[in-house]
């Protein structure tokens, strides 16, 4: 009842009924709010005609928009917006339906949209809100508007979308001919990009490998030519090829940072070089100047040889440390060696006066003149050397007479010699030796007639205007240069920011530069400006000086525990030193003596000595022990070469040669000089011996080669040969004999697969040769028919009943002697014959054995007497393979004399027997 109720007082369009719902629809109003409602609702109805129905009454797309996003989607609705928004109902506007599809996100409704749409703007719009490439070639394809097709065609980007757009762009061909032309640019830009990525990839494997390369003299420039092709190339590298290129270039910098750092150390090595080879020769050249202004004065003082001692101190320490840091040269080490020993000849003049002066003394106040002349002449005073005044009064004394009494020839000659000397001093611009030789020849020159000498004092007087210009020239030159020293040392006391080291080296340097000037331009006032700069510093200085002096004790003690220990390696050597580690032990010592420095002044030269004696006597045990290593050697030079001489196999000459070679490496060094020399004579005799062992190897291989050769043209041979008869077989036993001589093969892979191949036909060979046998066994065994017909026929006339008779041996046919033999026995058994089972069995046996002999398979029920064939043929060879030929012989000569048989019993037997014989004849393919 109340179901009833319900549908009879419902509204229509709530009855249950679709029909009614649908009818209902027509009545209402969209007009009227209420009612629009109840189409809405109607919109989503379960059934598809009434919402198609409602659908048709609603018109305005945006609330059906609003519907569809509230969940009432439908194929009807999507219908109803499509209709309206491409102008086939609704009458909407068209800038309003743009903005509506400007905000759609509906792919299959803007996909209609850009296909049905009235307007060509509007379908625009539609294809523009599209972002699926599969309905942007659709649109491309099927777009009725040409506008569309080309820009929906536009925006196909991916190379399988463009593929599909010339195959699908039928009704456009301008379509087709831009989607081709941009696929062949994509295809060509991808090319491209795929060979500069290859070019990159090439140009950063170069620059990789260039970074791995040591460092030569184009180094730079090719790193920086290949950053020039790297910047040059139009892609872009990626992150990884970015990666690898900043490090190879890193590495590439790093070599080249560390050779020129390593360079730069190198000119700085050689500029410490250079200034300290040049602070040599100026102290050579001081000392020099100093010993040729001794010789050149009239005099020579006391205060003479003591400013030469200690100017020769000062040198020698200061040479000393240059030593120290540098080698100097041989040229210049000569030149100070001859000042040295210069320097020595005075001073051992005036040691040897000094112990005499008290004598001479004596004999000048007693007019002992045979004493004084003895004492004179034991002084040994240099004759070029200017006397003492000591001296020069014990000469005077013994010259029995005043100068004046002398010889005015020679002592005219002398004075021109010497304004010659003074002249060339002069001009090298020596003064103070010219000074003091200037001064000397006034002297003389007061003592000698003036008539005689008025051309030479002339000359005497230009000279002398000479060096007071030299004078002048040096006073004008000083007097700066005295200023700028005075200042600058004025400067250094002032400045603390300097540290010890290097404010004792500026120091040093300017005193020296103010020493170097001598008397030129000198004043009291700037001599004690300076001075007292000096003290101030040195006062500075002390307790620097004092660490100074204890890093300097600290270094001789080290230099002399040095000294200790290669006097205690040198006073007990090692029986079989090293002459290696001897030169090892000398580098290391050098070294260490260069690292401990400074040492103090007084006792430098001293451990100079002793180290220079010790190196000496290391370089002696170095050079003893690699003269013995040198006998060695050449007691192996010796060996090597009666080796080379003696007839023994070559490869073990070449072994000995080599334990020859570990002996002469472990040997060590012969001295430098013999070294190379006897190696070179060692070496080539061991190369004369690997030279023949591997000419040997090289025959070895040649005849190798040539028997590989040989095989290869017999195998050649015999594979083209198909034998024809049996009888050939003696051709293929001489092949196997030729190729057994040419063993044993060189090991390879080639030798092995021609073994193997060899085997093949050789095995293929005497199977074709076997079964040519069987073929010929069998062909002599059918010109036996008629023989085998004659006796079947005395076997079924017997049977029959009548008498046995003999089957007669055709006269044109002769037997051999088994095949006789087995005749014999076919007319005997005749005569006394088998049991009928026993010749059925005989020729079952028989026909079972030509299967197994065929190689065919037999009847289940002839398994039994398989098995036992097989057996007996093992018995009797005795586990040798069995001639084929002679065995089937056998069986065909028993099939002979088998018998009497029944004529059904044999037209059972001979079919099989046919056809196993048929397939004995059958060859095998060449």
């Amino acid at each position: 009842m109340p179901g009833l109720l319900r549908r009879l007082f419902a509204p229509r369009w709530q009855h249950p009924d679709a029909e009614v719902r649908r009818q209902a629809v027509a009545r209402l109003d969209p007009a009227r709010p209420e009612q629009r409602a109840r189409l809405e609702r109607l919109a989503a109805d379960a059934d598809p005609g009434v919402r198609r129905e409602a659908l048709r009454h609603l018109e305005d797309p945006q609330r059906l928009l609003a519907l569809q996003g509230e969940g009432q989607d439908s194929a009807e609705l999507r219908h109803r917006l499509a209709a309206l928004l491409c102008g086939r109902d609704g009458g909407l506007e068209l800038a309003r339906r743009i903005a509506l599809v400007e905000r759609l996100d509906d792919a299959e409704l803007l996909e209609r949209i850009a296909l049905e749409g009235d307007n060509q703007q509007l379908r625009l719009t539609a294809l523009g809100r599209l972002t699926d490439e599969a309905a942007l070639i659709r649109q491309a394809c099927d777009n009725g508007i040409a506008a569309v097709r080309h820009a929906a065609a536009a925006r196909v980007e991916s190379e399988a979308g463009l593929q599909r757009l010339i195959q699908g762009a039928r009704r456009d061909r301008r379509v087709a001919r831009e989607a081709r032309e941009r696929l062949n640019r994509r295809r060509a830009d991808a090319a491209s990009l795929a060979e500069a990525r290859e070019r990159r990839e090439a140009l950063l494997e170069q620059l990789e490998r260039h970074a791995r390369t040591p460092w030569e003299p184009l180094y730079a420039g090719r790193f920086r030519h290949l950053m020039r092709e790297w910047s040059g190339l139009g892609d872009l590298p990626d992150a990884e090829q970015e990666r690898r290129y900043q490090d190879a270039c890193q590495r590439c910098r790093k070599v080249i940072s560390d050779h020129e750092a390593h360079e730069q150390a190198q000119d700085a090595a050689e500029r410490r070089r250079e200034t300290a080879d040049q602070a040599r020769e100026s102290l050579v050249e001081a000392l020099e100047e100093s010993l040729e202004g001794l010789h050149q004065g009239e005099r020579l003082a006391d205060q003479d040889i003591d400013s030469l001692r200690a100017q020769k101190q000062l040198l020698a320490s200061r040479w000393q440390a240059l030593s120290d840091q540098h080698l100097a040269d041989e040229a210049l080490r000569h030149r100070y060696d001859q000042a040295l020993a210069d320097y020595d000849r005075i001073v051992q003049a005036r040691v040897r006066l000094d112990e005499r002066a008290e004598a001479i003394e004596q004999a000048l106040r007693d007019g002992d003149d045979e004493r004084l002349a003895a004492l004179v002449e034991a002084c040994g005073w240099p004759r070029d050397l200017p006397p003492s005044p000591l001296l020069q009064r014990a000469r005077r004394r013994l010259a029995a007479g005043p100068p004046e009494d002398q010889d005015l020839d020679a002592r005219l000659a002398s004075f021109a010699e010497e304004l010659d000397r003074l002249e060339r001093l002069l001009e090298s611009g020596a003064f103070k030796g010219a000074s003091r030789l200037h001064q000397r020849l006034r002297d003389q020159a007061e003592r000698l007639p003036a008539a005689r000498i008025k051309p030479q004092r002339a000359r005497l007087k230009r000279l002398g205007a000479r060096l007071a210009e030299l004078r002048d020239w040096r006073g004008f030159v000083a007097g700066p240069k005295r200023d700028q020293l005075c200042e600058a040392i004025q400067a250094l006391a002032d400045d603390d920011s300097l540290a010890d080291d290097e404010l004792d080296r500026r120091h040093r340097q300017l005193v020296k530069a103010w020493r170097d000037l001598g008397d030129a331009a000198a004043n009291r006032e700037q001599s004690a400006a300076f001075r007292a700069a000096s003290e101030r510093i040195q006062a500075r200085l002390q307790t620097w000086r004092e660490r100074q002096d204890r890093l300097r004790r600290d270094n001789l003690a080290a230099r002399e525990a040095l000294c200790e220990q290669l006097e205690t390696l040198l006073a007990q050597p090692a029986p079989e030193a090293d002459p290696d580690a001897l030169r090892e032990i000398r580098d290391r010592a050098r070294q260490q003596w260069r690292r401990l420095s400074p040492v103090p002044r007084d006792e430098a030269e001293a451990v100079g000595r002793r180290f220079g004696r010790i190196r000496h006597d290391l370089q002696a045990l170095i050079e003893q022990r690699a003269g013995e290593i040198a006998e060695a050697k050449r007691a192996l030079i010796e060996s090597a070469r009666e080796l080379r001489d003696q007839a023994q196999p070559l490869a073990r000459r070449a072994e000995r040669a080599k334990a020859l070679q570990r002996r002469w490496r472990a040997l060590g060094r012969a001295p430098k000089g013999e070294e190379q020399a006897l190696w070179r004579e060692f070496r080539h005799l061991c190369d004369e011996i690997f030279a023949r062992r591997d000419a040997a190897r090289s025959d070895q291989a040649q005849r190798g080669r040539d028997r590989l050769e040989a095989m290869q043209a017999l195998i050649d041979r015999l594979d083209a040969w198909q034998p024809a008869r049996s009888d050939e077989a003696n051709r293929l036993e001489e092949a196997i004999q030729e190729a057994a001589a040419l063993e044993p093969l060189p090991s390879g892979r080639r030798s092995e697969g021609m073994r193997r191949r060899w085997s093949g036909i050789v095995r293929t060979r005497r199977e074709r040769l076997a079964r040519l046998a069987l073929a010929e066994e069998i062909g002599r065994w059918r010109r036996l028919r008629p023989l085998l017909e004659a006796h079947l026929e005395a076997d079924a006339a017997c049977q029959a009943g009548d008498p046995p008779r003999d089957v007669p041996l055709p006269e044109d046919m002769t037997l051999a002697d088994d095949l006789a033999d087995a005749h014999a026995r076919r007319n005997a058994a005749r005569r006394a014959p088998p049991t009928p089972e026993t010749v059925a069995e005989s020729l079952a046996r028989l026909r079972v054995h030509l299967s197994v002999l065929a190689g065919d398979p037999v009847q289940r029920r002839d398994d039994p007497l398989r098995l036992a064939i097989q057996v007996e043929r093992l018995n009797e060879n005795l586990g040798q393979a069995p001639s084929r030929a002679a065995e089937l012989r056998g069986v065909l000569a028993e099939l002979l004399a088998t018998g009497p048989v029944p004529p059904s019993l044999w037209e059972r037997e001979v079919v099989e027997l046919d056809r196993t014989l048929e397939t004995l004849t059958q060859l095998p393919p060449p």
